[in-house]
């Protein structure tokens, strides 16, 4: 599935990218986004989708401002587009 054709992983990456390098977003910034009224069931989706933009290096998510376990995620985390080099 493309960014184009899957809404979460395109909100995740246009968030994150206009955040800017070096900065970080919430995944609940992404589920609001796209369900106001009712984003606490997109929580899990957010998450997937953005470990799944992780392993294809496109993002970076983040456990208390350092690279997490994407085999071990648990707990809050950040979500951020690569640095640059």
């Amino acid at each position: 599935m493309t960014d184009e054709t899957d809404p979460i992983r395109a909100e995740i990456l246009r968030q994150a990218t206009a955040r800017g390098a070096g900065r970080s977003i919430c995944p609940s910034e992404v589920a609001r986004a796209l369900r106001p009224d009712d984003w606490h069931p997109l929580m899990g989706p957010v998450r997937r989708a953005a470990v799944t933009l992780a392993r294809e290096g496109r993002l970076e998510v983040l456990r208390k401002g350092k690279p997490a376990d994407l085999d071990a995620l648990r707990g809050v985390i950040r979500l951020r587009v690569p640095s640059p080099g």
